[in-house]
């Protein structure tokens, strides 16, 4: 079985580094592993693409060492085995409310004695059928990493509850819709923001596990790594793309070009 660049970072105290993809083209999954990046983050919460075209990127990113963390919608429990069937290595569960949901989460994501999670073997993470039954379950345990994220001041009162639950392996912040929630909408320097950020990190220590979030900037990396943070997020093919067309157009409109963009 395909062993978690992620988790074996994470397991020797090391930093993580995932970008996300949100174009559905596999060169740039192929490209990004070859790059060396620790992992893709593939949103099919806010992506209307199939599970059959995720399995194609997932497939390309296997050309180099590069992890798939996939994020579901909330509460998609049954595509959770399918996802990692697919060979995701991780999972990032949105919007989790408490510990309940992350027992949850936990149930459908791990094999028994840690869930209920269903077997099959057919599919690329086995792969396809050619390891040991018991070798299979006890490494699809093992490798499979679960982010659980935070993004409400609900969850963040109930955070050390859900630090605690085992088979979390991360607790990651959302700075975006946690703001809009909270009532200062993109206000990511609010001391709500701070404090939250603060609070996570707290129960991440106490409960041994690790913690992270999306970051824009080099000096935010830092401080939340000051902070004790080692799972970070940063970039998108979305805004790699506009930011350099936008260089073009402001780089070319000087000599006379002209751009009848809307945006």
């Amino acid at each position: 079985m395909r062993k978690s660049k992620v988790k074996a970072k994470l397991r020797r105290g090391e930093p993580v580094l995932l970008t996300t993809l949100h174009f559905t083209e596999p060169s740039l999954y192929e490209m990004t592993s070859l790059m060396g990046f620790d992992g893709v983050w593939m949103d099919m919460e806010h992506h209307g693409y199939s599970l059959e075209t995720a399995m194609t990127l997932m497939r390309a990113a296997r050309v180099h060492t590069a992890d798939i963390m996939v994020r579901p919608a909330k509460g998609e429990f049954m595509r959770l085995g399918r996802m990692l069937e697919a060979g995701a290595q991780g999972l990032m569960y949105p919007r989790c409310d408490d510990e309940h949901e992350a027992r949850e989460l936990v149930s459908w994501a791990k094999f028994a004695p840690l869930g209920r999670r269903g077997f099959d073997g057919g599919n690329p993470d086995m792969p396809y059928c050619t390891m040991g039954f018991n070798d299979y379950l006890q490494q699809a345990n093992d490798e499979t990493f679960l982010v659980v994220q935070i993004e409400s001041e609900e969850a963040l009162g109930r955070v050390g509850e859900i630090a605690a639950v085992p088979g979390v392996d991360v607790l990651f912040f959302g700075p975006g819709d946690f703001s809009i929630l909270a009532g200062i909408p993109g206000q990511f320097d609010h001391p709500k923001i701070t404090e939250a950020m603060r609070e996570i990190s707290r129960a991440a220590a106490a409960a041994g596990k690790n913690w992270g979030m999306p970051t824009g900037t080099v000096a935010r990396t830092r401080e939340i790594m000051d902070m004790g943070a080692r799972f970070i997020c940063h970039g998108a093919d979305l805004i790699m793309v506009k930011s350099a067309q936008e260089a073009i157009r402001n780089n070319f409109a000087p000599l006379g070009f002209t751009f009848d963009g809307v945006i």
